[in-house]
């Protein structure tokens, strides 16, 4: 324990040591993070049965999704659980999936069993993916599991059916999917989707590594690679598997995390897939109905020393508001954590270096993540949840970290000025990025083995101004998923974004577009470019609110 806070109070000073300035200049207030979850009455821990035997799902656990399942302006959260092992099945109630209902004076309801979520029949849960893949104004929910994965529609009641047997997703037998994404790779007005898959197993296949008398989770090189796949949305809530037909089923990887964003610019979706001790994936569409993985030429595939590393979590945003998409994953303790800088939607170039994101990662392992503008200034930071794989001690606790944008340019490292909540020590796994008071400002949900949620909520008191954006698609599709904002200040200053729900690990994030604009409070225009092509602008929209924008 004394080597634990000892190793503390020195993460403590590291991060903190960038804020001093050499011109003795004040550091602007900086929100925190305050944990609400313990004023809510919820039973769901992440519990991934670990009793000394390591069965390999057990390190992924955890997965979370943010989305408003009911309309009412509030957004909601699920979460995923783990199963009794060998069995792959929720024998009790510990192990089941949670649906929480955000009651809007910060606490929330657990809906889970009058939804129709517990998902007793599931076996091990990953990941989860929100999105409203028929466009009847509610969000559905695709959930991703050792054994057969699940399409849940949201019937618009509060309650959820299980229409997987319908809907045409199946997938090969024994193949474990991790995440998953929803996007409309053909811009017909309706999402597909894409399952992020890591290899074949079962509890009676699974391996024992042990070494001098102790078992550890095998190597990810003991697994065989599987193919990631993709589906189809033909409406009439069916779904065909094109996975081999669209390209996809040529590449066989061991997928995590899934980001979803068109790095070209050419009006349609691309896909990042981050593959676990494997080169990653980047498909690009070819507008065609087929994508063609082009890794290797955009210079994503390995890090700069041309090295595989264990990606986990994965997220494509533009974080030096040059209007291009960029792209970051994160792995294990000792292994780079790739930055990559979109050069004009022809090639990325590598910077981590430069960006300083190496050093400050190097002591941690990251899981989910993303780009996230925390503080409002209209630069886009970098969050991840970090843990060892083994949940065992206290020595092997890791923090959570938040790299802050330095003007596009590099990033340091606050975490250990984000409050006592945030710099909790666990063994951290899936997260979301939501406004769960609607006060603009981005909220942090995280889950941790064997412990409840954190639910942190952004204390939004350093005076930024912020805009909130809720697209909704009429020949597009109707979460208006893929759609590109650009928003531009009174002084000229440009932001942006795009609609997704994908990044980082296991989980979904809101679906309104955030804008953090600092000082500033007069914004000149928005401007959308919708998945159908329709470019539309808003002149001088008001700041400080949430704007619900229609596709015309």
């Amino acid at each position: 324990m004394r080597r634990w806070l000892v190793f503390g109070a020195w993460w403590l000073v590291l991060s903190g040591w960038w804020l001093v300035s050499s011109a003795g200049e004040p550091e602007p207030t900086r929100p925190h993070f305050t944990d609400i979850a313990s004023k809510s009455n919820f039973a769901y821990r992440t519990d991934n049965n670990f009793t000394g035997r390591k069965y390999f799902p057990q390190t992924m656990c955890g997965g979370v999704a943010a989305f408003d399942f009911d309309n009412d302006g509030r957004m909601d959260l699920f979460f995923t659980n783990g199963a009794k092992l060998p069995e792959l099945e929720k024998t009790d109630p510990r192990f089941y999936n949670c649906l929480l209902r955000n009651r809007g004076d910060g606490t929330f309801e657990d809906v889970t069993a009058r939804a129709g979520l517990l998902g007793k029949d599931l076996g091990f849960s990953f990941g989860v993916a929100a999105g409203d893949y028929d466009n009847d104004g509610f969000e559905d929910l695709f959930v991703c599991n050792a054994g057969p994965n699940v399409l849940y529609h949201n019937n618009g009641d509060g309650t959820f059916t299980d229409v997987t047997a319908r809907s045409g997703i199946v997938k090969p037998k024994d193949v474990l999917s991790v995440a998953a994404a929803w996007f409309d790779y053909d811009n017909d007005g309706k999402l597909d989707l894409i399952v992020s898959n890591y290899t074949v197993w079962t509890p009676r296949t699974d391996k024992i590594c042990a070494a001098n008398g102790r078992e550890y989770y095998c190597h990810p090189s003991v697994y065989t690679p599987v193919a990631h796949r993709l589906y189809h949305n033909l409406g009439n809530g069916r779904f065909e598997d094109v996975t081999e037909s669209s390209g996809f089923g040529k590449e066989l990887g061991k997928g995590m995390g899934v980001a979803i964003a068109d790095f070209n610019g050419d009006g349609y979706m691309d896909v990042f897939v981050a593959n676990d001790t494997m080169r990653n994936f980047l498909f690009i569409n070819q507008k065609n109905g087929t994508f063609k993985e082009s890794a290797f030429e955009w210079g994503v595939a390995y890090d700069e020393s041309g090295k595989a590393g264990s990606s986990m979590g994965a997220d494509a945003k533009d974080y030096n508001n040059d209007g291009w998409p960029d792209l970051f994953y994160n792995n294990l303790k000792g292994e780079i954590w790739g930055l990559y800088r979109n050069m004009g939607g022809k090639f990325f170039d590598y910077a981590s270096g430069v960006s300083r994101v190496s050093r400050l990662s190097a002591r941690s392992s990251g899981w989910s993540n993303g780009f996230v503008d925390y503080n409002n200034d209209g630069w886009k930071d970098l969050y991840s949840s970090n843990g060892d794989i083994d949940n065992m001690g206290d020595t092997s606790r890791q923090h959570d970290t938040m790299f802050e944008n330095v003007d596009g340019k590099e990033f340091r490292d606050v975490s250990g000025l984000l409050g006592a909540d945030f710099s909790h020590a666990g063994f951290q796994r899936g997260s979301a990025f939501v406004d769960l008071n609607n006060d603009g400002f981005e909220d942090l949900v995280v889950t941790s083995l064997d412990e409840k949620p954190r639910i942190l909520l952004n204390s939004a008191d350093n005076g930024n101004h912020w805009l909130l954006v809720n697209t909704i698609g009429r020949r597009s599709n109707r979460d208006g998923v893929g759609a590109a904002l650009k928003l531009t200040t009174a002084s000229g200053r440009t932001l942006y974004n795009h609609v997704t729900t994908s990044d980082g690990f296991m989980s979904s994030s809101d679906k309104r577009v955030h804008f953090g604009l600092g000082p500033e409070k007069a914004i000149a225009s928005l401007e959308i470019h919708w998945p159908s092509g329709i470019v539309q602008t808003l002149k001088k929209p008001r700041a400080d609110q949430i704007l619900t924008v229609k596709e015309p």
